[in-house]
C-alpha cells in the first residue's frame, strides 16, 4: 500500500461503500449485455484515436452527494474530445459574462455535422458553443496574460471538475495540430467576422490542448454531478461553475450535445448529455447524479454507440427523461440508500 496514491484509496472507499447498492447489479447486467455490441467503429480521422482499444466498456454513476457505482473500464485512460466543451463554454460564461459571450457564439442547435466550416448567416456566430467553431471562440474567452496561463486556467478548472489533477495527451495533441487544418479554417473565417480576437491562433491551439485532456468515465460521472450539483464537486467540495451558470450549460448540452442526433437524444432519452469522439459521453440527471461512459466505438453521427445505448436504457428504466410526467430522478437515488432530503456521508472524504 506504500506507493497507493490518495486519489486511488479514495476510489476503493468509494466502491467498498457503493458495492451493495442495488444499481450495481442493474448497471453489471446492462454493462454485460451491450458489451456485445460489436456495431460502430473507433474514429480514425485524428490518427491517435485510431490506435483506441475498441473492448472497452465503462459506465459510472456518481451521486449528487458523492458516492459512485461503476463497472466495467471506468479507469481507462482516454481523450475527453468534444465532452470538453460544455466545460469551457462555463468557463467563458464564468469569466466574461452571458451578454459578451453570446456575442461571440450562438445557442441554436444546428443540423450541420459538428465540423462544418459554416457560421450564422445573419449575426456570422457559430451556431452553438457545441460544434468546433463554436468551441473555438469559447476558448478565445479564456482569459490570461499570455498563452500558458491561459492553459494553466483551463487546466486548473478541468482538475477542479475530476477532483485530480489532469494531464494533456501530447501524442493526442500533436495529432490534432497536424491534422486540424478545418479547425483553422474556421478560425480564419470567425477572425474575418471578429468571433475571435487577435491572439486566435493561440486560441486555437488552447482548443486541441482541450480535447486532448486525459480523463476516464469515473471523471465523467464526477464532473457530470459537478453540474447535477450547482456546479460544486460532490467529491472536494470545490467550486467548479457559478451557479447562476450551470442551467445555460444544461440547457445548451440538451439541445446540441449530442452532435446532429441532438434532436432525437432529447426526444428519445432527455438528459442533457455531451459526447466526444474518443468514445466518451457525460450526462447529467440534475439535482441527483452525473453518468460518465467509455466506449470507443462510434456510430455514424459520432457518438459512442454501446455509451448511446447505456443512457437510454437508464432513461427508460428510472424515469429519467427531462420532461417525463412525474420525473422519477429520485427513484435512482433510492438505489443508493438516499432521497433527495437525506445526504448520505460522501463515499470520497473530502
Amino acid at each position: 500500500m506504500a506507493d497507493t496514491t490518495s486519489h486511488e484509496i479514495d476510489l476503493l472507499l468509494g466502491r467498498m461503500k457503493s458495492a451493495a447498492s442495488p444499481l450495481r447489479e442493474i448497471l453489471r447486467e446492462i454493462h454485460g449485455r451491450l458489451a456485445a455490441n460489436g456495431d460502430g467503429r473507433v474514429a480514425d480521422y485524428i490518427p491517435e484515436l485510431a490506435t483506441a482499444d475498441p473492448q472497452h466498456f465503462g459506465i459510472s454513476i456518481c451521486t449528487i452527494d458523492g458516492q459512485v457505482v461503476e463497472v466495467g473500464d471506468c479507469l481507462k485512460n482516454f481523450t475527453i474530445q468534444s465532452v470538453s466543451k460544455p466545460f469551457v463554454f462555463g468557463i467563458a460564461l464564468d469569466e466574461q459574462g452571458v451578454e459578451a459571450v453570446l456575442q461571440r457564439v450562438g445557442v441554436e442547435p444546428t443540423g450541420e455535422a459538428f465540423n462544418s466550416i459554416v457560421l450564422d448567416e445573419a449575426s456570422n456566430r457559430p451556431f452553438n458553443p457545441m460544434v468546433n467553431a463554436g468551441a473555438i471562440a469559447t476558448a478565445d474567452l479564456i482569459p490570461g496574460k499570455d498563452y500558458p496561463e491561459r492553459v494553466k486556467k483551463l487546466l486548473d478548472t478541468f482538475s477542479r471538475y475530476c477532483g485530480r489533477d489532469i494531464f494533456v495527451d501530447n501524442a493526442v495533441f500533436m495529432s490534432e495540430r497536424v491534422t486540424g487544418h478545418r479547425n483553422r479554417a474556421m478560425a480564419h473565417l470567425m477572425r474575418n467576422f471578429g468571433m475571435v480576437g487577435a491572439d486566435f491562433e493561440d486560441s486555437l491551439e488552447l482548443y486541441f490542448q482541450q480535447c486532448s485532456i486525459v480523463v476516464t468515465a469515473h471523471d465523467l460521472a464526477v464532473m457530470g454531478a459537478s453540474l447535477a450539483n450547482q456546479g460544486e464537486n460532490p467529491v472536494t467540495r470545490q467550486r467548479c461553475l457559478k451557479s447562476e451558470n450551470v442551467k445555460y450549460l444544461l440547457s445548451s448540452m440538451l439541445t446540441c450535445g449530442m452532435y446532429d442526433f441532438a434532436g432525437e437524444w432529447a426526444f428519445r432519452v432527455g438528459m442533457p448529455a455531451k459526447s466526444g469522439v474518443g468514445g466518451g459521453i457525460v450526462a447529467v440527471i440534475p439535482g441527483v447524479a452525473g453518468i460518465g461512459l467509455y466506449s470507443p466505438k462510434l456510430d455514424a453521427k459520432g457518438n459512442s454507440v454501446r455509451g448511446v445505448a447505456a443512457c437510454s436504457e437508464l432513461s427508460r428504466r428510472f424515469g429519467l427523461h427531462a420532461f417525463e410526467s412525474g420525473f422519477n430522478g429520485p427513484t435512482l437515488l433510492s438505489q443508493f440508500g438516499l432521497t433527495r432530503d437525506r445526504r448520505a456521508t460522501p463515499a470520497f472524504p473530502g
